[in-house]
């Protein structure tokens, strides 16, 4: 399993880098550090509808770039409601959501480095490992072999941590979508978009 990755966390138009591991096995959490400057919750500077992305270029906050990276924000907070129902059914998963959130960020600094106004530091920044899809490849296969054979549609529902696992398959779908144009068009490196397959793959599986 990784121990270290990096990424960039978005909190406005401020930049940090996020995630160590926790001390326990299994277990992320996500950490910033910041510079000392202060830093005010509102800027002003989206007022006009425009945003910055990592790169320093302002977009239009209905460009693709922001619409993938509010679909995968979307994506991570339903994990995130997931995973407090998984706690409270006290399921097997919940560090492995965790460790999703954590991935996600990494995803979001892609969609947010776009590769037309991108430096070679800034991408050296956001580079994305395809160990993170081969990790939930493995998960998939391990939960695949003690499952019995799919003959029927899944309605969604089955519970509270369930049922809302369904709602963040749904939403990664989305995220996909939203992705596949930037990968296309070259702007985005292609593990973010594999990353979300498998993604969509192994939340199926969970609820199986």
């Amino acid at each position: 399993m990784l121990r270290q990755f990096s990424g960039i966390m978005i909190v406005g138009l401020h930049f940090t880098r996020v995630i160590r591991p926790c001390t326990s096995v299994g277990s992320y959490r996500c950490f910033s550090e910041t510079s000392n400057r202060s830093v005010k919750i509102y800027t002003k500077t989206g007022d006009k509808g425009n945003s910055s992305l990592y790169t320093g270029e302002r977009r239009p906050k209905n460009d693709e770039i922001f619409e993938a990276l509010g679909t995968t924000d979307e994506l991570s907070s339903c994990l995130g409601l997931a995973k407090e129902y998984a706690m409270k059914g006290k399921h097997p998963y919940v560090d492995r959501l965790a460790r999703i959130q954590c991935v996600l960020q990494d995803i979001g600094s892609l969609i947010a480095t776009p590769i037309s106004s991108a430096r070679q530091t800034h991408l050296k920044r956001v580079e994305f490992s395809d160990s993170y899809c081969a990790e939930l490849e493995d998960w998939i296969d391990e939960y695949t072999a003690i499952l019995p054979g799919l003959i029927n549609f899944i309605l969604p529902g089955g519970g509270e941590a369930s049922a809302t696992l369904h709602v963040a398959r749904t939403v990664c779908r989305r995220a996909e979508r939203r992705v596949t144009p930037l990968v296309l068009s070259g702007e985005v490196n292609e593990q973010a978009l594999i990353y979300l397959n498998r993604l969509i793959e192994h939340t199926h599986t969970t609820l199986t």
